[in-house]
């Protein structure tokens, strides 16, 4: 197979998309194979109601970071592990990530504080509870308010009302 990239000689970092709840999986054999991996985590406590535990998850689920250099064999041997789907790219190939994203990535998981991610809501986009005491309600997002915590406003006969709900417990009305 040809070198989907032959402009880089030297390893650069690249996303690879794993299998769903694969990533740990897939860093461990790409380390055993020992090709350089980064899978930053962070622990959360667990969603169930019924325990309270801690979970140690993948920051970016279904990914993880690969430094190749993309030469075919080891190219391959990416894309062969068990629960590798594919390197992201373009019509090109892979594109590569920048050492100075990693390197910020590695610093923020090495730190230990909270780390927040998922799905920036902007103000003024439409959005429905999904769960919670007010499932169904549809609404207008208004702001973040402290770490998971957001305001919604709903239009109620012509005054609007405004609730504050957990960040996970919304989508995004398209």
């Amino acid at each position: 197979m040809n070198n989907p990239n032959p402009n880089h000689q030297s390893p650069l970092w690249y996303v690879l998309h794993t299998k769903s709840r694969s990533e740990k999986v897939v860093n461990e054999i790409l380390v055993k194979k020992t090709i350089e991996v980064f899978l930053p985590t962070i622990i959360v406590p667990s969603k169930r109601k019924d325990r309270r535990v801690m979970l140690d998850l993948p920051l970016f689920p279904g990914y993880v970071f690969v430094k190749t250099d993309l030469k075919s064999d080891e190219y391959l041997s990416i894309l062969k592990t068990p629960g590798a789907v594919k390197l992201i790219g373009n019509k090109d190939g892979p594109v590569a990530v920048g050492a100075p994203i990693i390197e910020s990535l590695q610093i923020m998981v090495r730190a230990g504080e909270n780390i927040v991610t998922g799905p920036q809501f902007t103000k003024g986009e439409k959005v429905i509870v999904i769960r919670g005491p007010f499932t169904g309600v549809t609404g207008i997002f208004s702001t973040y308010k402290g770490i998971g915590r957001v305001v919604v406003f709903i239009d109620i006969l012509g005054q609007a009302a405004s609730v504050e709900v957990d960040e996970d417990d919304i989508e995004r009305i398209l």
